[in-house]
């Protein structure tokens, strides 16, 4: 379903930065001896040298927004956190390369995090990678890291050559007693855990547990491909840019759709999901991340090479003080009007082009009320109507049923009537125009 009316550009004389310069993060303390907590200089890293710095500047691959510990629908590692645990992640990278490193958060931590170790490696089947992939990562040259409270650390870049579209395995042991765990909650992936020191293992048979969350880790940058483009795109939103209702493991979020659409073309992109599960604009929650608002800067003005950012954020505003476990305060359309509005003020002071996306369909969803209901067209006309945004993509059409546009079409629905399935998150991703971006 590709509507060629669905993303409307309106021109501006918006000042893009003339590169891609890295912004400086909180950085983790330490010294550059295998086992010491070594000085992560996070704007720039201590492998950093001509090689790099020849090769292209540093882009954003794969990306996750950091939560505070919580349980909101069931057990997750999160709340007791790790101690002599290895714990393997698999991602997708939007874009290749030929040198690669991670980001890990301890942004919700209350002490410092130690890292005793980390590899990366291609993905073979479950918690296992491929044979010959697998590779040390160090940090300020030492093997392990120790990132304090709040603060964020980059791994050194490490040679590893990888395709866009190539599911990647992190891996990270966690010798000491962590606490509670910064992490992501709605991975729409598997993630693994061992007892002990596995963060060398091919095989994945120590691997005997299980979640659908990440852990720590934020990002997947790369780099070794000459571009002098800013060309990445953030998606940033709730649970609709999480994923929420599609299928585990297949990487059908519409992110994931869009940087397929890249690849196909022959021109893969940097394109990073900053989505979280139950996001607000407006309020914080105690599960669901602090407000847009405040975390855009974190979470999308950080990233390496952006270009632009897709915003698809309200509904939880709209309909989180009917929540049953910790409603938060009704906002009215005035108010998320004004929340877009700061989030394009931030965008626009960093030279960044923002789209507008309409709400998607409610009806026959636990959001489904007349009050609501007008609540979302209010909003969805000013989207549409307003010219604040650089541009405007229509969600809300591309997956509407034609015959009741107010409820999302059957073959789109993931079956609670609010979050699109596998097929919904495709047709988002083709309402984008993908030279337009």
């Amino acid at each position: 379903m590709r509507s060629t009316n669905s993303i409307r550009w309106r021109r501006t004389g918006i000042a893009l930065l003339a590169a891609a310069g890295l912004t400086a993060l909180p950085v983790a303390d330490g010294q550059g001896t295998a086992g010491g907590s070594g000085a992560v200089a996070a704007e720039h890293p201590a492998d950093a040298g001509a090689a790099d710095r020849n090769a292209g500047a540093w882009r954003g691959a794969w990306a996750a927004s950091p939560q505070a510990p919580a349980a909101p629908f069931g057990p997750n590692w999160s709340t007791r956190g790790f101690s002599d645990h290895t714990v393997r992640q698999v991602v997708r990278v939007s874009t290749g390369g030929t040198r690669a490193r991670i980001e890990l958060s301890n942004r919700y931590g209350t002490t410092p995090l130690r890292i005793t170790g980390a590899t990366v490696a291609r993905t073979a089947e479950g918690g296992a990678v491929r044979p010959g992939s697998l590779r040390q990562l160090s940090f300020g040259k030492g093997r392990s890291v120790t990132i304090p409270a709040g603060g964020t650390a980059l791994s050194d870049g490490v040679p590893f050559t990888v395709r866009a579209l190539e599911s990647v395995t992190v891996t990270l042991y966690l010798a000491e007693e962590t606490g509670p765990a910064t992490f992501h909650h709605f991975a729409g992936a598997t993630s693994y855990r061992a007892g002990g020191d596995h963060r060398a293992d091919v095989g994945g048979s120590a691997f005997t547990e299980t979640s659908t969350s990440w852990y720590y880790l934020s990002g997947v940058e790369i780099t070794g491909v000459r571009t002098a483009r800013r060309d990445g795109v953030v998606t940033f939103g709730d649970s609709i840019t999480d994923g929420v209702g599609g299928t585990n493991d297949v990487n059908n979020r519409y992110p994931d759709e869009l940087a397929e659409r890249f690849a196909a073309a022959g021109k893969p992109r940097s394109v990073l999901n900053h989505g979280i599960g139950g996001n607000q604009v407006t309020n914080d929650t105690t599960w669901a991340g602090e407000k847009g608002i405040a975390r855009f800067k974190k979470d999308v003005l950080t990233e390496p090479g952006v270009r632009t950012v897709i915003v698809l954020e309200g509904i939880n505003d709209i309909g989180g003080n009917s929540w049953t476990d910790g409603p938060t305060p009704e906002v009215s359309v005035e108010q998320l009007i004004e929340g877009h509005r700061s989030l394009i003020r931030q965008a626009h002071a960093k030279g960044i082009k923002v789209v507008g996306a309409t709400l998607t369909p409610i009806k026959g969803s636990f959001y489904g009320t007349p009050e609501n209901e007008a609540k979302r067209d209010a909003f969805n006309h000013w989207i549409r109507t307003s010219g604040e945004y650089d541009a405007v993509v229509d969600f809300d059409r591309a997956v509407a049923d034609p015959a009741d546009p107010d409820r999302i079409l059957p073959a789109y629905d993931s079956g609670d009537h609010l979050h699109p399935g596998d097929a919904g998150y495709r047709a988002m991703a083709e309402a984008l125009e993908l030279d337009e971006l």
